[in-house]
């Protein structure tokens, strides 16, 4: 009966694409139609094996790039699913800025689908997301990262914290500041309420996109410090405008901002 009822549902109100509204075909993945799900730029190798960075060229093998060796992140791996443009930029826009949390359930369920060599899930042993100040969080009415590490914790059958790091300390929107400003700009205002939830465990921090890598250096920062045994990364997207060649060091403007 269920399935019965199920299918005249959807004869009445045939499912949607969670990105562009267009019909579903049966047996699309991820509530994502076939055309918006090729939308999106899937990040492969080359890449940095550090930070995750994909090279400008193709003929290069994944090795750490200028900045990881010049100047090594808190962080001892960070994967990204997918480039922050096109489809993937437009529906994190929607679900942060527009109120579109049901966006979240998809995309949460792109990312733990995701394949990202070198990032070890399986052997962290907490996942946590990247908190919000408390007044962002009333103003947005959810944590996206939060959404999105529920929808990793449970693919992978690890436990998610979002009480242990918090952001008591409120910062500027990152958006429209520069790299010195952006490293300033979160700097202390992060900070880890349980130590001894945290202390000796491997931890994957999870955020919606890693655009400089401050606010991720910044918490994994407070996490080692509080006695996590090692902090990796997972982000949705990645900004990657600022591509440059395998081994060559950013001089400005580029992700570590």
């Amino acid at each position: 009966m269920r399935s019965f009822l199920a299918g005249l549902a959807d004869l009445v109100f045939p499912p949607r694409c969670a990105s562009c509204s267009g019909k579903l075909e049966d047996g699309a993945h991820f509530s994502l139609c076939e055309g918006c799900r090729s939308g999106i730029g899937i990040i492969h190798s080359p890449l940095c094996t550090v930070c995750g960075e994909p090279f400008a060229s193709d003929a290069e093998k994944d090795h750490p790039c200028g900045s990881c060796l010049v100047g090594p992140p808190p962080f001892a791996t960070a994967r990204s699913l997918g480039r922050y443009d096109g489809v993937l930029m437009t529906m994190i826009h929607r679900l942060k800025y527009r109120e579109q949390s049901r966006l979240a359930e998809p995309l949460g369920r792109l990312l733990a689908a995701g394949d990202y060599p070198g990032l070890r899930i399986g052997e962290a042993s907490l996942v946590i997301p990247v908190p919000l100040h408390p007044r962002r969080l009333r103003q947005r009415g959810f944590n996206q990262s939060l959404l999105l590490a529920k929808a990793v914790g449970k693919s992978h059958g690890i436990p998610v914290d979002a009480r242990s790091l918090r952001k008591p300390v409120a910062s500027d929107p990152q958006v429209s500041l520069g790299r010195r400003q952006r490293e300033r700009n979160v700097r202390g205002v992060f900070v880890v309420a349980d130590a001894e939830r945290i202390k000796g465990k491997g931890i994957l921090l999870v955020d919606d996109v890693y655009t400089t890598g401050s606010t991720l250096k910044e918490c994994a920062r407070v996490l080692l410090r509080a006695g996590a045994r090692e902090v990796s990364v997972l982000t949705l997207a990645r900004s990657v405008e600022n591509l440059h060649p395998p081994g060559e060091k950013e001089e400005t403007g580029g992700r570590e901002t």
